[in-house]
């Protein structure tokens, strides 16, 4: 059985009818062509997939599509700006804060979310933010460094 719903999603509102059991990491991608969205482990551990779903990072591979209908979705190809890319972005690449880039869409929903709401983080904290995603290329060094960098170009910005 189908079910009919509406998302806004990167700011426009969309309509796809996806079965009951369909996950959001697999209409994002399937039914609307957002392929930024990226499915590793599936079981919700490694991050790859995670969305801001009303603004709260979440493991799009464990929300079924029907439970977000009415909400509001942002994937990664939604967090540039008509101007181009997000400061989280923009420090991401500076500071080499990505490598094979599989886990960078996660990362990159992430950490918009801890820097809306913890603008000037410290490493713990940013370590912390980011415990629940998985990065096999990096050492993680890089990744704190972006994190700081791009608290930088949003206080920059303010």
């Amino acid at each position: 059985m189908e079910h009919e719903i509406t998302l806004v999603v990167n700011g426009a509102a969309r309509r796809v009818s996806v079965p009951a059991r369909r996950l959001l990491s697999d209409c994002l991608r399937h039914d609307l062509g957002l392929t930024g969205t990226h499915v590793g482990c599936e079981h919700g551990v490694c991050g790859c997939c995670t969305v801001l779903l009303d603004g709260r990072p979440v493991r799009s591979c464990l929300t079924f599509a029907v439970t977000v209908d009415g909400c509001e979705i942002t994937t990664v190809e939604g967090l540039a700006g008509a101007d181009g890319l997000s400061p989280v972005q923009r420090a991401f690449a500076e500071c080499h804060g990505l490598q094979c880039g599989f886990c960078t869409p996660g990362f990159l929903c992430t950490v918009t979310a801890l820097l809306r709401d913890n603008p000037a983080p410290t490493d713990e904290e940013v370590l912390e933010g980011v415990s629940g995603n998985l990065c096999r290329c990096t050492g993680y060094q890089n990744i704190v460094k972006a994190v700081h960098r791009a608290a930088e170009l949003l206080a920059e910005e303010a």
